[in-house]
């Protein structure tokens, strides 16, 4: 049935999608305990111990040497409890999910090891489906995934390595592409704040439909529909060869 909806209706910070990414251990996973409301983590790489004394959400954590059986009854055993229960629910984290999965498909193929052409075809379906899946999620989504760097040439013909979701290309653009906002985790090493790039560039995969903020502290990230650009412990440069501010 087609939902029908007046523009001025239209709540963007409600029923949100985002997808954060970055090196380990620069809060991605910490970044839960700033939403509101119940939440739902789906622990894909253990990273929920920094979740210990929180009053307000489960945790599911699979077995990461079964992640397609163990994702199966997730989905058929929990899902539809977390649709009515919860607020928020959290995927943690897709490049774990990526990596855990090509090792179970490994061990499946004839030689108990190396993976099969047909399973790079089979990944990117598996993948798309799950996320489908996942985006019909009534209430607010949020992705973690790891960073890695891909050498990009503009159309004036300069190359950068930018920084994107540690997640294979075939994928990246489809769980991009149909969130509100990309962001990337990092640490000002002068001060040890974390905040989140949303403006993308030359260097760095990001964007934010949701509001006008460029940047964020990690703690303000879900204030969505703010407008209010706060960069003032960013000092991580976006480009290579830009200098550092804050």
């Amino acid at each position: 049935m087609v939902e029908v909806t007046d523009f001025k209706d239209i709540k963007r910070n409600k029923n949100w999608r985002v997808l954060l990414y970055g090196k380990p251990g620069t809060g991605k996973t910490s970044s839960i305990k700033n939403l509101k409301g119940r939440t739902a983590v789906l622990s894909l790489d253990d990273s929920s111990k920094v979740l210990e004394g929180l009053t307000n959400g489960t945790n599911f954590k699979i077995d990461q040497t079964k992640p397609t059986k163990e994702l199966g009854e997730f989905m058929k055993n929990n899902f539809s409890k977390i649709q009515k229960d919860y607020d928020n629910l959290v995927i943690d984290n897709v490049s774990s999910l990526q990596s855990d999965w090509f090792a179970e498909m490994g061990r499946k193929s004839k030689n108990g090891i190396s993976n099969e052409i047909q399973d790079y075809g089979r990944w990117t379906n598996y993948f798309n489906r799950l996320m489908s899946a996942f985006y019909n999620f009534n209430g607010n989504l949020l992705i973690t995934a790891w960073e890695q760097q891909k050498p990009i040439t503009t159309a004036s013909g300069q190359m950068f390595n930018q920084y994107y979701p540690a997640i294979r290309d075939n994928v990246v653009d489809t769980i991009s592409g149909l969130v509100d906002v990309v962001g990337r985790v990092i640490i000002n090493p002068k001060t040890g704040n974390r905040g989140v790039i949303l403006q993308g560039d030359d260097g760095v995969y990001a964007k934010n439909r949701l509001d006008n903020r460029t940047a964020s502290t990690i703690d303000d990230l879900f204030k969505f529909g703010s407008d209010e650009n706060d960069v003032s412990t960013i000092s991580t440069p976006t480009r290579p060869g830009e200098s550092s501010k804050g």
